[in-house]
């Protein structure tokens, strides 16, 4: 018997921080047809709310480095005003969304950071989805929104990749269902010219992928998407799509398909 399908879409950046964006983005969610779950990031909004709250936002090598106060604003920022805003506008688009954070039904579980050359703070990496408990949510027909925070079970909230949130919850729903991931951002999808937007490689496989990784055609910042993809394609997931909220217009083909 076939699996019935479930879409996990991931949304950052831009999207978020620009109201029109955003609206048009929900519209096109509401719109797709299925069971589906969203995951957003935030980190803009944060690094703003920090600014004006006088908290020096620390970055190394792209990544934050969350202390005590930087979680706190982070809790309020990604778990209150950009997760609520959302659900929000989904039920005023008639689709039952339910806000979440990883501690919410104890849903995704993560290990705080281990410190290596660099502390990176309250930052958890995820060791744990309950596919049980989020598909309950799903069955009673909520649509899941997750926010990027997940917990350690031991009462500590942890700064976790929406990236990786997305690829992992969507392992663990594979289980249950037939799982696609859309990676959803500004660039029109993974390109072989960073330059050049109408440069989208449309179809990606683990073979095509270390050929343009040998040739260094993949730029720095596509690197951890890219292994996010294929460690959920090895773990379950059927397909990955990247690219801009176009991806969700069926008359658009102009993204990127990655599949094992």
């Amino acid at each position: 018997m076939s699996k019935e399908k479930l879409s996990i879409i991931k949304i950052g950046g831009n999207i978020i921080e620009d109201d029109t964006s955003l609206n048009a983005f929900l519209k096109l969610f509401s719109n797709l047809e299925g069971k589906k779950i969203l995951v957003h990031g935030g980190g803009k909004r944060a690094t703003a709310m920090a600014s004006k709250l006088g908290i020096e936002s620390k970055m190394v090598n792209g990544r934050r480095i969350t202390d005590k106060e930087t979680l706190e604003v982070i809790t309020m920022v990604y778990g209150g005003l950009v997760n609520k805003n959302m659900v929000a506008k989904l039920q005023a688009l008639q689709i039952d969304a339910i806000g979440l954070t990883g501690a919410d039904i104890n849903s995704i579980k993560s290990n705080k950071r281990q410190v290596t050359n660099i502390d990176y703070g309250f930052v958890g990496d995820v060791k744990e989805v309950a596919s049980n408990s989020i598909d309950r949510l799903i069955k009673a027909n909520f649509t899941p929104v997750f926010c990027a925070i997940t917990h350690d079970g031991n009462g500590q909230l942890l700064n976790t990749n929406a990236d990786t949130i997305a690829s992992k919850v969507a392992i663990g729903m594979s289980k249950k269902y037939d799982t696609t991931i859309y990676y959803c951002f500004e660039l029109n999808g993974v390109l072989r010219d960073i330059n050049d937007q109408n440069s989208v490689i449309k179809y990606l496989n683990i073979n095509t992928y270390n050929k343009l990784l040998k040739d260094g055609n993949i730029a720095d910042g596509m690197l951890p998407k890219l292994e996010n993809c294929f460690d959920a394609l090895k773990n379950g997931v059927s397909k990955v799509n990247m690219g801009n909220t176009n991806m969700f217009t069926k008359e658009n083909d102009n993204f990127t398909s990655i599949t094992i």
